[in-house]
């Protein structure tokens, strides 16, 4: 009988996890069956001779299959188990799947709009729900300018936003502070909004943001999201529109226009330079549909 390399490593590893991490027999059997099937892609080869390439090439096959990304992961989460049992026994000498990133964190390109579609975007605001209208294409061209996450332009307080100087301050995720320079175009509607609209609604004095609903309190994150949606529709915009799309126009636009990466990092207040490569991935998409368009051998 031919020797199955892998069989008895597979019960060793499942065995050390049932007696010495005590997971449940459905965990177990969702294990086993993962390894098996990791294992029938080398046949014969011995498991201390896979390579991190082959485990990457194993695992874009697995996506090209149309598999989840939550699916592909908790099958890597089996391999990475299985190679780390080995290095512990002394089995292999190197763990090939150690620095191989869960596929919950690859990412789809965002969706951006064009230029075009933004203008529309902003332009379905006006002359629509008089100062409502006024007050949305405010939110809507800061958050274009700025690039700020819906929850940062809802936190916004009045003393936040510098009109002198072109500048605003906001809150960002884990506390961190920074500041974000604002268009012209949309401290002009963040001025008729502050004359026209807000100072009509006569907010009590405690109460400090921003942008306030017609009740005179602080807007909510909801509110933008589904006022955003309102005037996709009545832009005709058939893409998915959510505030993060006008995040990520923000970003891919001046990544197209020659704008530094680490220039975007520090606008968008991403704290690692990787979350903010997702977006030369945008560029280089753009790059390829416009060589595949113009280039006469493509």
């Amino acid at each position: 009988m031919d020797r199955d390399p892998w069989g008895e490593l597979i019960d060793r590893t499942l065995d050390f996890l049932r007696l010495e991490r005590a997971l449940s027999s459905n965990t177990l059997l969702a294990y086993r069956r993962d390894l098996l099937q990791f294992s029938g892609s080398f046949a014969r080869k011995e498991p201390a001779a896979v390579t991190r390439g082959e485990i990457l090439e194993y695992l874009m096959k697995l996506k090209d299959s149309s598999l989840s990304p939550a699916s592909i992961a908790r099958k890597l989460v089996a391999v990475k188990v299985f190679y780390r049992f080995l290095l512990s026994e002394g089995l292999i000498r190197s763990d090939p799947a150690s620095v191989i990133q869960s596929p919950r964190l690859w990412k789809g390109l965002p969706q951006v709009l064009s230029v075009e579609e933004i203008e529309r975007l902003l332009k379905a605001c006006d002359g629509r729900d008089g100062k409502k209208g006024i007050r949305d294409r405010a939110i809507l061209e800061i958050l274009y300018a700025s690039g700020l996450r819906v929850s940062e332009a809802a936190g916004l307080k009045l003393t936040d936003l510098n009109r002198e100087a072109g500048f605003l301050r906001c809150l960002g995720k884990g506390g961190r502070e920074r500041v974000v320079p604002v268009g012209r175009k949309a401290l002009d509607w963040i001025g008729r909004y502050l004359a026209q609209v807000r100072a009509a609604l006569k907010p009590k004095p405690e109460v400090k943001h921003l942008f306030l609903n017609r009740f005179g309190r602080p807007i909510s994150r909801q509110t933008i999201w589904n006022l955003i949606k309102h005037y996709a529709d009545l832009a005709g915009l058939k893409k998915p529109i959510t505030p993060h799309t006008l995040r990520h126009s923000f970003a891919t636009h001046l990544l197209e226009a020659g704008a530094d990466l680490r220039v975007v990092q520090e606008l968008l207040g991403h704290a690692a330079i990787s979350t903010t490569q997702i977006y030369t991935h945008v560029d280089r998409a753009r790059l390829k549909a416009i060589h595949a368009k113009f280039h006469p051998r493509a």
